[in-house]
């Protein structure tokens, strides 16, 4: 079972207080914005939404960091954003992404957090090369 004592998130998609989704919404009843932060990894086109992939190289993946306003709702609260991240499928659906800890960049500290990494094939996908999804999704719809 993972670690439930560990309580930062780092989201770099429709989780962003920028993407201004239903998913932000919900995410804010339970979360405190603490800042943005970055992590090692590359981000590819999936088409309609980002996929993370975490790597070793000097890439990053620009986010924002977040820590649970009740410490004790936090198993729930983040098995909910595991039914949305696709982590828990429906028998015969393929799941979507894994959450797993990895060490985030924030200001000039490492701090180990949350995030969802993508599970699936990246084969023959682009690569957005800003690590922004932000900047990305923009460019996209203009």
């Amino acid at each position: 079972m993972p670690d439930q004592t560990i309580y930062p998130l780092f989201v770099y998609g429709s989780l962003l207080s920028g993407f201004k989704s239903q998913a932000y919404e919900y995410i804010s009843r339970f979360f405190n914005l603490v800042g943005k932060a970055k992590v090692k990894g590359k981000l590819y086109d999936m088409g309609e939404y980002p996929a993370a992939i975490p790597t070793g190289d000097d890439g990053f993946i620009l986010g924002e960091l977040y820590q649970i306003k009740n410490e004790a709702e936090f198993s729930w609260a983040i098995g909910q954003l595991d039914d949305y991240e696709g982590v828990t499928p429906e028998p015969g659906e393929e799941q979507l992404y894994r959450r797993e800890l990895s060490p985030v960049m924030m200001d000039d500290k490492i701090i180990i957090a949350w995030i969802y990494w993508y599970n699936g094939s990246i084969a023959g996908k682009p690569v957005i090369a800003s690590g922004d999804v932000l900047s990305w999704r923009a460019k996209k719809e203009s």
